[in-house]
């Protein structure tokens, strides 16, 4: 099987996706083997959190012990990561498994570079797709053929320094704050003479950002058909200007500033006092001595109807169509996607669980976190929006979004600009 198209069309552009892209903790050059792997005969595994990597290794392990099948995990950072796989589908040297993200699933499935699991899972007794929530496994469908079977899934989740809450008197969010409660506790909260936030959310943080918002109060950024950006409709452009008139201009740092750190980055060094983040950063900030101590997670806040949405996205488990170890690669896929490791995969808090029904252990895997907010989350879900060339307009929308939150432009014509660059890349797919 040939490749149809080259690497470079696989892959538009090079702006790092922000750390909403689900897991996107960007550590790396990692490399465990899950049981003494032997050199040449392991499966090649590629992933990019490094804060997963223990639980995995330890699922990894389980396989190799009932299937005598070695595997080896490479981390690589995000930014490096689809580069990894660009050169090995072009030169013949993928990895066997490895994650896919949304973003860039089209692309791949519709060049002949991920195996098509399609008949393989309907042979299957351990994979049933109806166990799976139906917006992760249509991410990786493509033409009527699965090629991924789903990892995991996360929400959003409204993070907070309770030692900040504490010294200004202020109650720690909860069900009911709304939208306006979240502005004026963030005004409360932010002394720019300093250099302390209310919140942070850089221009290029949308799933974890104003996404949720656009969400919650009518909009959309993305037509239902996925033929037309919905970027310019009066709903979203009102979620925008609130957002900046209430957030950005009032109680974020500059983006400049969060261009050099990431809000997470911020939220951890005690600068800022809440953060958006989703459910993948939990290990984190688990990991990190400040955040453990000082910090806590909420629910999102709700629009004054009382929505409450979350935008939830989630990764796939995929294999390289043209690798030497296609049939233990399956079977590593296959036993991933059972329930037996989708529940391990909970319960040693790697991340929420693709399988329906096995996450309800993950909330107990860090107890010094309120974590059934992130469960709580799910009772209104919206998928990540995507389409065939999300990379390219993505990454159009969060650089043009950089001068809305600069005042470059204003905030209706950089909406504007944004649907017509969209509407333009939708046409061609």
């Amino acid at each position: 099987m040939k490749m149809k198209k080259t690497a470079a069309l696989i892959l538009a552009g090079t702006m790092a996706l922000s750390l909403s892209a689900c897991g996107g903790n960007a550590q790396g050059d990692s490399q465990g083997s899950a049981q003494g792997g032997s050199a040449g005969g392991a499966v090649k595994v590629a992933i990019w959190d490094n804060a997963q990597l223990a639980g995995l290794k330890e699922i990894m392990g389980d396989f190799t012990a009932e299937s005598g099948i070695d595997v080896e995990i490479q981390v690589v950072p995000w930014d490096q990561y689809w580069t990894l796989l660009e050169a090995g589908a072009q030169g013949g040297s993928m990895p066997d498994v490895f994650w896919m993200h949304s973003n860039y699933s089209q692309k791949f499935m519709s060049n002949d570079i991920l195996l098509d699991l399609t008949d393989r899972i309907a042979a299957s007794e351990s994979i049933d797709l109806s166990n799976y929530y139906e917006d992760i496994t249509g991410l990786y469908q493509f033409d009527g053929k699965t090629y991924a079977i789903p990892k995991d899934y996360d929400t959003i989740g409204l993070w907070y320094n309770k030692t900040l809450f504490d010294e200004a008197g202020i109650a720690y969010p909860d069900e009911t704050w709304t939208w306006d409660t979240f502005a004026e506790v963030s005004e409360k909260l932010t002394n720019k003479d300093k250099g302390q936030y209310g919140f942070a959310s850089p221009a290029a943080n949308n799933q974890d950002g104003y996404y949720n918002l656009i969400y919650s109060t009518g909009g959309s950024v993305l037509s239902e058909d996925k033929k037309t950006s919905n970027w310019d409709s009066p709903e979203t452009i009102a979620a925008m200007q609130w957002w900046v008139d209430h957030l950005v201009k009032k109680s974020m740092p500059s983006q400049e500033v969060m261009a050099e750190s990431a809000a997470d980055v911020l939220f951890g060094s005690g600068k800022v006092a809440m953060i958006m983040q989703g459910s993948w950063m939990v290990g984190a900030f688990k990991g990190n001595e400040y955040t453990f101590e000082h910090c806590d997670v909420a629910v999102l806040p709700k629009a004054e109807d009382g929505t409450r949405k979350t935008i939830y996205n989630g990764l796939g488990w995929a294999a390289s169509a043209e690798g030497p170890r296609v049939e233990e690669s399956w079977k590593l896929l296959e036993y991933l996607g059972s329930e037996a490791a989708q529940k391990k995969q909970a319960e040693l808090g790697v991340t929420m669980s693709a399988f329906m029904g096995t996450s309800d252990t993950w909330v107990n895997c860090v107890p010094e976190f309120h974590l059934q907010a992130y469960m709580d989350m799910t009772e209104d879900m919206v998928i990540r929006p995507y389409t065939r060339n999300t990379k390219v307009w993505e990454d159009y929308s969060q650089s043009t979004m950089v001068k809305a939150y600069t005042g470059e432009m204003s905030v209706e014509d950089v909406c504007k600009d944004i649907a017509a660059y969209m509407n333009e890349q939708l046409a061609e797919e």
